[in-house]
C-alpha cells in the first residue's frame, strides 16, 4: 500500500506509485489499480486471501465519492457487513475491504474501533479532498508516514516512500542510536529523520489545507477484574481462544497453515486449529544442528500427536550468511533481530504450501511469558537499597574462563537495571542489545558521543511514559505494557510482517485478536505469571490437547546460535561487511572500538554476537540506502 498527497504541488508521480504497487494507473472505478485524483494518488498490490477474484483494490463506494486501499484482514467483517446491510448499505463484493469503506461512511472514525483484525487502511474523500489513515490496535500491520513540502506520503514499506521523487531521506542520529541500543528504531521513529510510523491504534486525517490531525481510537490499559478464580480464568481463555482461532481460520478462501516452534504459543495455535478442522493442518518448523537451540523435535512430537502435515527445515550457518543481503533489503531500514533469519526461511517453506499461516506472536507480551517478566517480578519486590547495591555487580571485569563470560554478561545486564526506579525504566534497560558502557566505547568521538551518560535510560522511559504509575502500581505490569506497546510492534511484529510478505505469505496472530487482548488486559498479573509459571492460563487451557509434559520444559525462544556462528566463517563475513560498506566513515561508530570488539569476540573474552549481527545489518543497509541527489 502506498500513496502521496502533495497538496497543491506537482501532480503525484502516479507511475512511481504504480511501479511500487505493481498495478496499472487509472482515474476512476472502471479499472482496478492505482487511483489518481489531481495531485493525490494511492494504490495497493493485493495478496488475495478473501474474495479472490472480486475485491481488487482500490474499491469505490457506490456513489464513487470514497475510495479505499487496505492492507490486512478483518475477521469480523461478515458480522459488520450484516449490520451495515440492515442500515441500507449495498455491497458489490464478498470481501472485507468494501465492508471497511461502508463502515467509514456509516460511522466515520468510529469504524476503526469496530474492526477486529490487522490493518493499515487509507480512504480518500473525492468531494472534500480529505485523506484518512488508520492502523490496527496492536500494530500488526505497518504504516509509514512522511510529511514534507506541505504534503504527506504514506506506505506499508519504507521503499514505497524512498522511491518517490523530490522527497528527502536523511539518516536520523536518534534512529541510529535507537538501532544500536535496541536493534531497531523505536516507534514512532524510523531510521530517517523525515519518516515516522503511525502508532498502533491511531488514525490520521489530512485535508487540502492545514496540518494533519492525529488521534488514538484505542489505547491499551489494564482493567483488572477480580472475583474469578485461576481455574475460571483458564476456562475463559480456552473458550475465547477456540473462538478466535476459528474465526481467523474461517476468514480465508485459501488453505491456512501454522508456524510451529514447539513452544507454548505456537502449540496453542495448532492445537486449537486441529480441534476445529476436519483436515490435517499443515505446520512448519525451523530447526538447528545445535541441540541447545533446536526445538524441532518438540514441534515434531506435537505435530504427530495432532495429526498435522508437518515440514521441518534445518537451518545452517551458511543459510544465514547467504540470506543476509536479501533479508536486509526486505526490511528497508536496519533491523537487528537475528531471529528474522529463521523467520525468513520459515516463511519461505510455508509459502510453498499455503497462502496464510497462523503464528503465536503476542502471547508473551500479553500473558507475561518472557524470562525478563519473571526477573522483573523478583526485582520489583526487592527493597530499593538492595536493588541499588546490585548495580555494583555490573562493574565486574570479564572472567578468565571463556565459558563463564556469556553467563556473566546476562547477570550483569539484570544487575545494571535493578537500581532503576520503575518497571518501565527496567524494560528499556533489559531490552537493550548493547550495554551503555559498550555504546560509550562505540560512539566515542562520533556525533553520538554523550548520548549514554548516567540517567539516559530513565530519561528515555519518561519520554514515553511521563507517569509510569498511571499504567499500574505493579512494576511487572508497567514493564509488560512497554513490551506490548513498544517492543511487540517495533520488533516482533515487524520481523514477521516483512519476512512473510517478502514471500507473499500472510501471517495472522490470533493472540492479538480483539477478545484475547481484552481478556489479557483484564486478567490479574498473578494469574498470568503464577509463581514461576508464565502464561499460566494459556498453558493450562491447552495442556489437555497436547502430549503429556511437552509444555513443562524451559522456554527457549526463536534464537540462533550466534556465538558459535560468529566465531567461524560467519564472523569473517561480518568483518568483511564492516570493511567494505563504508560505515567506518559514517561518523556514527568509532572504528578502533569496533575493531577491538571483533578481537574480543574472537578471543572469547566477550560475546559480542548481538552487536556484530547488528553491525552486519547496518552495513548492508548503509550500502543500499537512498542517497541525496
Amino acid at each position: 500500500m502506498a500513496g502521496f498527497y502533495p497538496r497543491g504541488g506537482t501532480p503525484v508521480a502516479a507511475a512511481t506509485i504504480a511501479a511500487q504497487c505493481g498495478t496499472i494507473v487509472h482515474r476512476g472505478p472502471d479499472d482496478q489499480g492505482i487511483f489518481t485524483d489531481g495531485d493525490f494518488g494511492f494504490g495497493m498490490r493485493r495478496l488475495s486471501i478473501i474474495d479472490l477474484g472480486g475485491s481488487n483494490q482500490p474499491i469505490f463506494s457506490e456513489d464513487e465519492r470514497h475510495v479505499i486501499v487496505f492492507n490486512g484482514e478483518i475477521y469480523n467483517y461478515r458480522a459488520l457487513r450484516a449490520e451495515l446491510s440492515e442500515r441500507g448499505h449495498r455491497f458489490h463484493t464478498e470481501g472485507d475491504t468494501e465492508t471497511i469503506l461502508a463502515g467509514w461512511r456509516e460511522w466515520g472514525r468510529g469504524v476503526w474501533q469496530r474492526l477486529d483484525g490487522m490493518f493499515a487502511a487509507a480512504i480518500w474523500d473525492r468531494k472534500t479532498r480529505t485523506l484518512a489513515l488508520a492502523r490496527d490496535r496492536t500494530g500488526i500491520k505497518p504504516l509509514y508516514i512522511s510529511e514534507q513540502q506541505g504534503g504527506l506520503a504514506f506506505g506499508s514499506e519504507l521503499k514505497t516512500l524512498t522511491a518517490l521523487p523530490g522527497l528527502d531521506f536523511t539518516v536520523d542520529p536518534r534512529g541510529v542510536h535507537d538501532y544500536f541500543s535496541f536493534g531497531h528504531a523505536r516507534t514512532p521513529r524510523s531510521i530517517y529523520a523525515e519518516v515516522r510510523t503511525l502508532p498502533p491504534g491511531h488514525w490520521l486525517e489530512i485535508g487540502a489545507e492545514g496540518p494533519a490531525e492525529t488521534g488514538a481510537y484505542w489505547t491499551p490499559r489494564y482493567q483488572r477484574r477480580e472475583g474469578r478464580s485461576a481455574d475460571e480464568w483458564v476456562e475463559a481463555f480456552r473458550e475465547t481462544w477456540l473462538r478466535t482461532v476459528r474465526d481467523q481460520m474461517l476468514a480465508a478462501d485459501v488453505d491456512v497453515g501454522a508456524f510451529l516452534s514447539g513452544g507454548v504459543d505456537s502449540s496453542a495455535v495448532v492445537a486449537a486449529m486441529a480441534r476445529q478442522s476436519d483436515r490435517s493442518i499443515k505446520t512448519f518448523t525451523i530447526g538447528f544442528r545445535e541441540e541447545r537451540y533446536n526445538e524441532a523435535p518438540y514441534a515434531e512430537a506435537i505435530a504427530r500427536h495432532l495429526g498435522c502435515d508437518h515440514t521441518t527445515h534445518i537451518l545452517e550457518a551458511e543459510d544465514a550468511a547467504t540470506v543476509l543481503p536479501k533479508l536486509q533489503s526486505a526490511y528497508d531500514e536496519p533491523f537487528a533481530d537475528s531471529s528474522a533469519i529463521p523467520t525468513w526461511y520459515l516463511s519461505r517453506i510455508a509459502a510453498g504450501e499455503v497462502k496464510v499461516a497462523l503464528s503465536g506472536d503476542g502471547g508473551d507480551e500479553l500473558f507475561f511469558g518472557y524470562k525478563r517478566h519473571m526477573t522483573e517480578r523478583h526485582v520489583g519486590r526487592l527493597p530499593a537499597p538492595l536493588r541499588r547495591a546490585a548495580r555494583a555487580f555490573a562493574a565486574l571485569p570479564p572472567l578468565p574462563m571463556k565459558a563463564g563470560n556469556a553467563v556473566l554478561q546476562r547477570w550483569q545486564k539484570t544487575a545494571r537495571s535493578a537500581g532503576l526506579p520503575d518497571g518501565g525504566a527496567r524494560f528499556f534497560a533489559k531490552t537493550q542489545i548493547t550495554p551503555p558502557a559498550l555504546r560509550r566505547r562505540l560512539f566515542a568521538g562520533t556525533q553520538l558521543e554523550g548520548w549514554d551518560e548516567e540517567g539516559a535510560i530513565e530519561a528515555l522511559a519518561a519520554e514515553y511514559y511521563p507517569d509510569m504509575a498511571a499504567i499500574s502500581d505493579d512494576t511487572l505490569e508497567q514493564f509488560a505494557m512497554c513490551d506490548l506497546a513498544l517492543n511487540l510492534p517495533g520488533d516482533m511484529l515487524t520481523k514477521v510482517d516483512r519476512a512473510s510478505m517478502a514471500h507473499s505469505l500472510e501471517v495472522r496472530v490470533p493472540m492479538l485478536g480483539e477478545d484475547i487482548v481484552d481478556l489479557a488486559l483484564a486478567m490479574p498479573a498473578d494469574v498470568k505469571l503464577r509463581g514461576r509459571t508464565g502464561k499460566y492460563p494459556v498453558r493450562r487451557a491447552v495442556e489437555p490437547w497436547l502430549p503429556p509434559g511437552i509444555l513443562d520444559r524451559r522456554k527457549q525462544g526463536f534464537q540462533i546460535p550466534m556465538a558459535r556462528w560468529f566465531g567461524g566463517d560467519f564472523g569473517a563475513q561480518v568483518e568483511e561487511i564492516w570493511r567494505e560498506s563504508g560505515i567506518a566513515q559514517s561518523g556514527f561508530l568509532n572504528p578502533r572500538a569496533v575493531d577491538t570488539l571483533f578481537a574480543e569476540h574472537r578471543s572469547g573474552r566477550r560475546d559480542h554476537g548481538r552487536f556484530l549481527y547488528a553491525l552486519a545489518m547496518f552495513g548492508l543497509w548503509w550500502t543500499q540506502r537512498p542517497r541525496a541527489v
